[in-house]
């Protein structure tokens, strides 16, 4: 349902450094870049980042991205702790979701929640 997502962050190269090492584990990458503008994706840009363009206090959103295996979720988490991130839960299932739900959660350089997941059995 959703074509693409764009988030405003404070700092758009710290950003994409982040987002550039946790998304390649998931097969994503920088597919655009127009410097202040970035967009990643497997085959087309999907998720977007740009520089805060409003005033007031940012609120954190919470972003999903589909991992193809488990491996692969704890590789995105692996990448985001090797860049610093803040982790919120490490790679585990969560069976309150559903019984093959394995996900990580972190924070991002702007304290988004970014989640991987994948909903595969082992």
């Amino acid at each position: 349902m959703i074509n693409h997502v764009s988030i405003q962050v404070r700092d758009v190269a710290g950003s994409a450094a982040f987002y550039d090492a946790v998304l390649a584990p998931l097969g994503g990458a920088r597919l655009m870049d127009f410097g202040d503008v970035i967009g990643y994706g497997t085959s087309r840009p999907e998720f977007w980042l740009g520089p805060t363009e409003t005033s007031g206090e940012a609120r954190e959103i919470h972003l999903a991205f589909t991992a193809s295996d488990r491996a692969a979720v704890v590789a995105f988490h692996d990448a985001a702790v090797a860049a610093g991130a803040e982790v919120l839960h490490a790679p585990r299932l969560f069976p309150e979701y559903h019984v093959t739900y394995f996900g990580a959660f972190v924070r991002d350089p702007d304290g988004n929640n970014v989640e991987a997941v994948c909903h595969e059995p082992e």
